[in-house]
């Protein structure tokens, strides 16, 4: 009999979380069966999943019965949080016993403060409080205001997903942000053991933009070159990004924070469902598979590795074609950086909107 392919990942030193959260999952006990039977040891949820659950699903429908009159804004925190707090629940024993490395929730401070440092401090205190489990993480999107506020959480105690990273400047930013909030909390006197982060990379769509560039750039001269680049971007970045993970959290002064009860702030690869029909399902999985890392899987595509998955460590594959493959993009005249500023805008763009259909629909079902 096949072996799983997504417990081989665990094996491999890979953690598998869901990028998807619904009632019925936690109800039915499915998300129970997906932790015993694929190994999953985590969710992330963000404006757009929470909007998809909550209003395309009946679920939910007893519960804002219940909340008639309620501001929209409360009853949207109440739905989610409750979900993920029995997620959480769910998942502490895999916290326990992984002492703190797995078996975590992530709930997104609201998109619309993305550019507040105040604003999203403030709010990611109090959506800690409120989730009130060892075990979650307060995604905060990563804009130049974000980076801040993520320092300033992890010197406040609260854990934190930093997500919407796009290119290796950003990442580096918020890796900086997070050691420099662990070294203050040393000289405050403050415990480290019971912290906990991850920096959430965004793939796919880092392709659709750049393959969409490339495309407009085709001759009959360089026809060739950009059908060699297309596709190649995310997984070089990727791969680059993991090593400076490890330089990160390597030498001396990584090495004064581990013995404080630090751990690293582990990379997290999203949106890894190929949005191009020419490439795999299964690329953003296959190619990336490393130690001390996370992949956040759809549901859909949790399914399809399961049945296809052709696991293995690949992570550090090809550095040197990595490094190439970026130079190549700058040769074409290319901007990675200019390009991740555009993606960083339109992810936000894209959680607030979810964000306010999800909220103008509460707001249609409560009046």
């Amino acid at each position: 009999m096949r072996t799983n392919p997504l417990l081989i990942i665990q094996n491999l030193g890979q953690s598998i979380w869901l990028d998807y959260i619904q009632r019925a999952l936690l109800i039915s006990g499915e998300f129970q069966r997906l932790i015993d039977k694929d190994g999953v040891c985590g969710v992330t949820s963000n404006p757009s999943i929470l909007e998809k659950a909550i209003v395309e699903h009946d679920d939910y429908d007893s519960a804002i019965k219940m909340m008639q009159g309620v501001d929209v804004n409360a009853l949207y925190e109440y739905l989610a949080i409750e979900d993920l707090q029995q997620a959480a629940d769910l998942l502490r024993l895999l916290y326990e016993k992984t002492e703190g490395r797995d078996g975590f929730v992530s709930f997104e401070v609201s998109p619309l403060l993305a550019y507040d440092t105040k604003a999203t401090v403030q709010e990611a205190s109090r959506l800690w409080q409120a989730l009130n489990r060892p075990n979650a993480l307060i995604k905060v999107p990563a804009t130049p205001e974000g980076v801040i506020a993520i320092q300033q959480l992890i010197v406040n105690g609260i854990n934190v997903n930093a997500t919407l990273l796009f290119s290796l400047q950003r990442y580096q930013e918020v890796a900086q942000a997070y050691l420099d909030g662990l070294e203050i909390r040393v000289a405050q006197g403050k415990s480290l053991s019971c912290m906990a982060s991850v920096a959430s990379f965004f793939l796919s769509r880092i392709d659709k933009l750049v393959d969409s560039k490339l495309d407009a750039l085709v001759t009959k001269s360089t026809q060739q070159q950009i059908k060699e680049l297309r596709g190649e971007t995310a997984i070089a970045s990727a791969r680059l990004a993991y090593q400076k993970y490890k330089r990160f959290y390597s030498g001396e002064r990584w090495q004064r924070l581990a013995t404080a009860g630090a751990r690293p702030q582990r990379l997290l690869w999203a949106s890894t469902s190929a949005k191009d029909p020419a490439y795999s399902n299964t690329k953003y999985v296959d190619a990336l598979i490393g130690v001390d890392t996370i992949n956040t899987l759809p549901l859909d595509l949790l399914t399809t590795y399961r049945n296809y998955g052709d696991p293995a460590v690949r992570l550090e594959n090809n550095i040197e074609a990595a490094c190439k493959s970026l130079a190549r993009l700058t040769d074409f005249g290319l901007d990675l950086n200019a390009i991740a500023e555009q993606l960083e805008k339109e992810g936000v763009q894209k959680f607030s909107s979810a964000y306010n259909i999800l909220l103008e629909n509460l707001r249609q079902r409560i009046s």
